[in-house]
């Protein structure tokens, strides 16, 4: 009996990290696994993933899928991959909760900045204010 076993790392950016796509295709099934590089890795650091960790992952789970069949077509097979990447990953709560302290950063900024002005614009005004007192008395 032979066992046939395919599999494909895919690197992309996702606007923030680099992430690698592992697509395992085993006798037929197909299983995928999604690993978060951060910067973008060298050749090297992708060979050493492969060699390292590769055994760890887990491409289908607990248990191997039983109806999860790989699409025959190479051109179907591309328009899932592309419609695929093209979803949002999903954000964890460790990430949405950095961007609302961004954005919590942001609106104080944005406040500390408006105060800022508001007092330079009303020191301006007494500047000018004083001026022309001064002109009014002749000095």
């Amino acid at each position: 009996m032979q066992i046939s076993v395919s599999s494909t790392l895919t690197l992309y950016h996702d606007g923030q990290f680099w992430v690698g796509v592992i697509e395992h295709t085993e006798d037929g099934k197909l299983g995928a696994a999604r690993i978060v590089f951060g910067a973008e890795p060298s050749d090297e650091e992708i060979l050493q993933f492969v060699v390292r960790r590769w055994e760890k992952l887990s491409f289908f789970g607990e248990e191997k899928p039983t109806s999860a069949k790989l699409a025959k077509n190479p051109k179907r097979r591309m328009r899932d991959a592309a419609k695929a990447l093209k979803k949002p990953a999903v954000s964890t709560k460790a990430q949405k909760a950095l961007a609302e302290q961004r954005e919590a950063a942001k609106d104080a900024s944005n406040q500390k900045r408006s105060k800022r002005r508001a007092a330079q614009k009303q020191e301006r005004y007494a500047q000018s204010r004083e001026k022309r007192k001064q002109k009014h008395r002749g000095h």
